[in-house]
């Protein structure tokens, strides 16, 4: 794989003979030829949000690629329906950073995924 288009899906063999590291820089090199970030840390985390759901994706986690789809057909971008999901993974992480809960839940991650729509998106409701 040489270049990587969040707008695009993935080709999932290609991208799996990736390790994470490959695939953040793909993501990085996407978003720098767009201009899109000025501060290189970041766009590092930025890029490794969209490496945990684009895996997500190429292993078909449970309900990631349907919402995927179904923010795409509510008319968000791929790129924004990417956002959208790491949103709610960033929220996650940071509840756990905040010591409000010990581990992921991955029940509760999934009626988020149910519960996303596009118009809640860009109400930041998530």
């Amino acid at each position: 794989m040489k270049y990587y288009n969040p707008d695009k899906p993935l080709n999932v063999s290609e991208w799996l003979v990736l390790d994470d590291e490959q695939r953040k820089i793909l993501v990085s090199n996407f978003h720098e030829s767009i201009e899109e970030f000025q501060d290189d840390g970041a766009l590092t985390m930025h890029s490794y949000m969209h490496v945990v759901v684009e895996n997500q994706i190429a292993k078909n986690v449970d309900l990631v690629s349907e919402t995927v789809t179904k923010l795409v057909r509510q008319g968000l971008s791929r790129h924004e329906a990417l956002h959208a999901i790491s949103a709610i993974i960033v929220e996650d992480i940071f509840d756990m950073l905040k010591d409000t809960k010990s581990e992921f839940c991955l029940k509760k991650y999934r009626r988020k995924l149910e519960k996303i729509t596009a118009k809640r998106w860009r109400k930041g409701q998530y």
